[in-house]
């Protein structure tokens, strides 16, 4: 009997092991699953279709890029959200013609050139090498079609009829391009060519074409051109498809130029705008091909994942009415020249708040548009950005008459 019960009781423990047994191998196995999937997803990684899903990826505590230098940059006040060897000199390629398109953004702009005249082109023109759209001499093109080799096709060729066009010679637009450079303040720039192809002091730096980037932003054309997916030329029987594959992989790009070379490795300065929150990203020298749009993608997602855009004042809205002397009117509206708002980090909205300022003395006449005051944006009382408040109306001067009947109107009460 007591053997019996012996027999049993081992029974019952080895049956104890065996579902504890059990229960760790599928922990384990569970386990080992976890890891493979983990695995897996950073292979998978390299997928365009998962750049698209910021909430799929798990944002490093400090982000890394195998960019050799990088930028992010808040476009409304340029403050940097993140860099990586951002003033570090290196060759653009084909991120050169940002500038290019600025420069004759600025001409069209000015009355020096128009969209509808035709460019002739060169000799010289037509012998560039490299990415074209095979221009012939003596060839003509609308100025329009001719910005839009550029920014869509990156037509080396069209850089350099382009350039002459406006300059009358490549070397003296090259000279405004430079000129440009300094104006911007940028410290880290000097071109030698309209196109990128590699040329000996010839460079530029992430946080410069960011600012230059920032700049095109002024003139809706240079994001009508570099936002085109597809321009076609020659009466449609050429076919220009843009080289800035991120208008088709991320949501809310909206331009700028890419630039491959041997020596620049891969480049890429884009803009992509979303909820009312612009940002500039410039990637240089991605050793891997398509690279430029990858490591764009991963700055972007870190900084649409921590930082808001938030809205005080729409553009036009009237902030306040400033009193105003000797005019028809005793005060005006004003409003701001561009909206009131800011881009802030999540969880910090409370730190940011806005005043408004003008001058107590202003007098009449004025004009729609005067700048009358300005609004200052703060974090923590440190001023960190600043608006001009506008004159929303015109407000005549008052007759000789008029400010006889305004005195005695103050004086006696009538």
């Amino acid at each position: 009997m007591k053997s019996s019960l012996k027999y049993i009781l081992c029974l019952g423990l080895l049956f104890c092991l065996c579902i504890l047994g059990t229960g760790f191998t599928l922990a384990a196995v569970q386990g080992a699953s976890q890891e493979t999937q983990e695995a897996d997803f950073s292979v998978q990684f390299d997928d365009p279709m998962l750049w698209l899903q910021p909430d799929k990826l798990n944002l490093a505590a400090s982000l890394e890029t195998t960019a050799a230098s990088a930028v992010l940059m808040d476009a409304a006040t340029g403050r940097i959200l993140y860099e990586k060897e951002a003033h570090l000199e290196l060759p653009p390629a084909s991120v050169t013609k940002l500038m290019t398109l600025l420069i004759a953004a600025e001409a069209v702009e000015k009355g020096r050139v128009s969209l509808t005249e035709k460019v002739t082109t060169s000799p010289e023109a037509s012998s560039m090498g490299g990415s074209q759209v095979y221009l012939e001499v003596g060839e003509q093109m609308t100025f329009r079609d001719m910005l839009y080799a550029v920014a869509v096709g990156s037509g080396n060729d069209a850089s350099v009829a382009i350039a002459e066009h406006i300059g009358g010679s490549e070397a003296d637009f090259v000279e405004e391009m430079n000129r440009k450079a300094d104006d911007l303040g940028l410290k880290n720039t000097h071109f030698v060519n309209t196109h990128g192809l590699s040329a000996e002091g010839h460079y530029t730096s992430a946080y410069d074409m960011a600012v230059i980037g920032r700049e095109c932003l002024k003139y809706p054309l240079l994001l009508e051109l570099t936002g085109t997916k597809e321009h076609k030329l020659r009466d449609g029987a050429f076919q220009l498809y843009n080289t800035n594959r991120m208008l088709w992989w991320y949501q809310g790009t909206e331009g700028f130029k890419t630039g491959s070379t041997a020596e620049a490795k891969h480049c890429l300065a884009s803009t992509v705008k979303r909820d009312g929150l612009r940002l500039i990203c410039v990637v240089m020298a991605c050793p891997q091909s398509q690279g430029h749009f990858q490591e764009s993608m991963k700055i972007y997602n870190y900084g649409f994942a921590k930082y808001v855009y938030k809205t005080y004042v729409p553009s036009g809205t009237p902030v306040a009415h400033v009193p105003i002397s000797k005019g028809e009117e005793t005060t005006v509206a004003v409003v701001p020249q561009q909206e009131i708002g800011i881009c802030m980090e999540k969880g910090q909205e409370a730190a940011y708040r806005y005043d408004c300022f003008w001058s107590p003395g202003a007098v009449a006449p004025v004009e729609p548009g005067q700048e009358l005051g300005y609004a200052v944006i703060y974090f923590n009382d440190e001023e960190i950005d600043r608006v001009k408040l506008t004159a929303a109306q015109s407000v005549p001067k008052l007759s000789l008459p008029g400010m006889v009947v305004r005195t005695f109107s103050d004086v006696f009460g009538f």
